[in-house]
């Protein structure tokens, strides 16, 4: 009696556990959302800022100088964006449309902003600290706006298809399609 009681109850729990909440397909692969911001590539760039104010006809002598400023470029692409209507899942093969990579931070410390060469005449004064900081800016702005010349977007739309294709195949799916909006690159 004491094992046919201790039976029934090991039976119901294993009933239990078996009727526990199982996890759709599409769940397991949004969760990539809980990555967010998956930086796939990181460039280091150096800009060489050069300046000089010598064409006002009221200032007498020269004063130039010459900077380098050393940028950690880090690109990728937003995981949080992807939506369930984004997901089309077909027995063994998936098909999923990412959003387009994304510049997500650009990092310059300060020490890495050198004065490689400064030439300043006798009636002149040097270059203020507001001044090199905004030469600073400007490179950084530079920066910014070479980012499409640089292929730093297209390396981390590359690697985050390759992301997210391994991810995608440690979850059994043989046929794998990544799209970036209009762009489709296959996976197979």
């Amino acid at each position: 009696m004491f094992f046919k009681r201790k039976g029934c109850y090991l039976l119901g729990l294993l009933l239990l556990a078996g009727c526990g909440k199982k996890e759709l397909p599409i769940e397991k692969v949004l969760a990539l959302q809980q990555m967010s911001g998956l930086a796939t590539v990181e460039y280091v760039v150096t800009k060489i800022i050069k300046a000089n104010d010598n064409e006002a006809w009221y200032k007498f002598g020269d004063r130039k100088i010459l900077m380098s400023c050393k940028a950690t470029l880090t690109a990728g692409i937003d995981l949080s964006a992807v939506k369930a209507n984004q997901v089309n899942i077909d027995g063994k093969a998936i098909s999923l449309t990412l959003p387009h990579s994304k510049l997500l931070a650009i990092n310059i410390k300060p020490e890495d902003i050198v004065a490689e060469y400064e030439e300043v005449d006798v009636l002149r004064q040097p270059f203020t600290s507001e001044e090199r900081n905004a030469l600073a800016v400007q490179a950084e702005n530079q920066i910014k706006a070479s980012i499409g010349e640089l292929g730093i977007l297209q390396t981390a739309e590359t690697n985050a298809s390759l992301f997210v294709n391994n991810f995608l195949h440690h979850l059994g799916y043989e046929t794998i399609s990544i799209n970036f909006d209009n762009l489709t690159l296959p996976n197979n």
